[in-house]
């Protein structure tokens, strides 16, 4: 016994990699931090969203599209005025793709003048959760093969000679990233609201597109060590990253949110606003 506790605390020591604070609070990638829907502390940050029903006003739909692996994936579109290859990907929140994420696709639609198709992306296959341990339940069995295969499938639907940028917000937040990866040279845009940073400088190296880093200073998941990390692995990749850190919880722009931060959201609103604008309208 006194071996193996010998052996457990020289490898703390040896590997800091083993700590327990980057192993509970700073997560390393996506995958890892939908393993924090085994946290208490991480659930609990999570106020449980409000009764919402949304109908939209601008002709917004449920519609279904092809994933490469013969499959079918679903979404909330939202069609150009006119026939546009320009698109903006929404990506979820923990909860799934319910009548809030569909309610902020059609204000982005807005925003955007109903020039850009704006497609609120479902990677949950359906699921909706109205409560915290459903939402864990269903981050963390989205399995990464399958959310890459939703992903291209909406890159698919988009089309060849699409430009498309992205938006998302906490587990969505990393996906708007993976989202810009995987784009390729049709990424012109992406907008992380307090998501995990991709931490791999060989994979950003391959973004064709800079990157809004929107965060929340008050959480100790997406810490703002993560956020230095992510600044530093962008430059050795060579790629421009922009990041304001809000003192504010995290989920702060989420209006469902009981910890909503008005002030917050509205300047995060417009700086995401005026980058979207330039790299969508112009």
């Amino acid at each position: 016994m006194n071996r193996i506790l010998l052996f457990c605390c020289l490898t703390l020591v040896l590997n800091p990699s083993f700590t327990f604070a980057q192993s509970c609070c700073e997560p390393q990638n996506q995958a890892d931090f939908q393993l924090l829907a085994d946290n208490k502390a991480f659930r609990m940050s999570h106020d449980e969203p409000r009764p919402f029903t949304f109908v939209s006003q601008t002709g917004g739909e449920m519609m279904t599209f092809k994933t490469p692996d013969g499959k079918t994936a679903n979404g909330f579109l939202l069609k150009a005025k006119s026939k546009s290859k320009k698109y903006l990907f929404v990506y979820q929140e923990w909860w799934g793709l319910n009548d809030y994420i569909k309610q902020e696709a059609e204000k982005w639609y807005n925003e955007l003048d109903g020039q850009v198709n704006v497609l609120a992306i479902d990677m949950y296959d359906g699921k909706i959760a109205t409560n915290r341990d459903d939402a864990g339940k269903y981050m963390k069995e989205a399995q990464e093969p399958r959310l890459e295969q939703i992903v291209k499938g909406a890159i698919d639907f988009a089309g060849r000679r699409a430009k498309i940028a992205s938006i998302g917000w906490c587990f969505g937040g990393g996906w708007s990233l993976k989202s810009a990866l995987l784009e390729g040279k049709r990424a012109v845009g992406c907008v992380m609201y307090y998501g995990m940073p991709v931490k791999e400088v060989e994979k950003l190296k391959t973004l064709r597109t800079d990157v809004l880093g929107i965060f929340a200073g008050r959480e100790k998941w997406i810490s703002k060590a993560v956020v230095a990390d992510f600044e530093k692995n962008m430059k050795s990749a060579e790629k421009s990253v922009t990041t304001k850190i809000f003192d504010a919880e995290h989920a702060f722009a989420n209006p469902s949110n009981p910890n909503f931060d008005k002030a917050a959201t509205a300047e995060a609103f417009k700086m995401a606003s005026d980058y979207l604008k330039t790299r969508l309208l112009n």
